[in-house]
Order: C-alpha cells, then structure tokens, then sequence
C-alpha cells in the first residue's frame, strides 16, 4: 500500500504555529524551532552591537546598511526567519513599514545551535545562494567559531573562519575590527 503524498504546507500553517516556536516554509514544507538558547540569542545580540553603530547609524563607520535581527523573509514561495540579515541601502533605501520583506538581504547571518545547524547548513543555505544574497555568516557559539562565505557564481566561497577569540575582520563589514571574545561571552 502506497503512503499518501504529503500535502505542501501553506504560509497559513506558517501563522497557526505555536508562538514560542519559530515557523519557517522551506520547499512546501512546515519546519518549527524553538526560540534561540541564552548562548545562540547572546552571540546575535552582540553581532549587532558591533555592526549597528558604524554600518546601520554611520557612527564611527561607513553606514549604508539597514541591519535586522529575525526577520521574516518571503523568498519565492519559502518562507526563512535568518538570525540577522542586513541590506545594502542601494538595495532598500528605507526601512519599509512590513510585516515580511520580499527583498534579498545582502548579508545573513545565521547563529547555529545543535538542533538548528542542519536546517541551516542543508536547506536554507542553498535557498539564500539561489536568492542571490551575497554574504552569509555561519556562527558557532559552541565551537566559538565564524564562517564567512562570499557569493560567487558557482556558488559560497568560504572567505575565512575565525575561532576563539582574536579580533578579526568580518566581510561585508571588514571597515571594522570584530571584537570576537564578546560574542561568545557568558
């Protein structure tokens, strides 16, 4: 006897998920994840510390950027909630009054934790490459590591991973020194 075909989830499934959980639709299909851990939210939280004064305020930095923590992408018919995700202002010059945004990201970064990093490394990095977004950071708090890729046309290109806690420079904002040791602080 054949199984029944899986019927293909719908951004309404997207809004009935429970509150506490984080919904996202990849590729017709509904997958929930509870909210981020102390350590996870910590690490996102500080990464925008860094980059919000200098790229999103232009203090003491270049500007040019409209930085984010979870928003709601609608890329094609996929659905993707990333950790953070920033856009060029030559991208979207102003932060439109919505409740989801349609256009690409031009940096995402994603902040893996044990039951998230194979959604994140499997499905949605694939979904951000077709989308065009041209930089992505993959952020280990556990392992106190950053993976910094870079779009190409044959696709990532790993640029650099740092570990520990040395300063470094993080594409797209390499204007600044990354505090690393903050981002993993307990």
């Amino acid at each position: 006897m054949s199984q029944p075909a899986l019927r293909r989830a719908t951004y309404q499934d997207v809004l009935n998920a429970p509150e506490h959980q984080v919904a996202e639709l990849i590729d017709g299909q509904l997958h929930l994840q509870s909210r981020p851990g102390a350590r996870h939210a910590r690490s996102a939280t500080r990464i925008v510390g860094q980059v919000d004064g200098p790229f999103d305020r232009g203090t003491s930095g270049p500007g040019g950027w409209i930085i984010l923590m979870e928003p709601e992408l609608h890329l094609g018919d996929d659905v993707l909630v990333p950790d953070l995700a920033g856009w060029r202002r030559s991208t979207m010059p102003e932060l439109p009054d919505v409740a989801h945004f349609t256009q690409r990201p031009d940096w995402v970064a994603e902040v893996l934790s044990p039951s998230t990093q194979r959604t994140d490394r499997t499905l949605k990095v694939p979904l951000y490459r077709e989308q065009g977004v041209s930089h992505l950071w993959l952020v280990d708090p556990l392992a106190q590591a950053v993976e910094v890729f870079r779009l190409h046309a044959e696709g990532y290109l790993l640029v650099n991973s740092f570990v520990g806690d040395v300063p470094a420079r993080l594409e797209p904002f390499d204007a600044i020194e990354f505090d690393m040791a903050a981002l993993w602080q307990r």
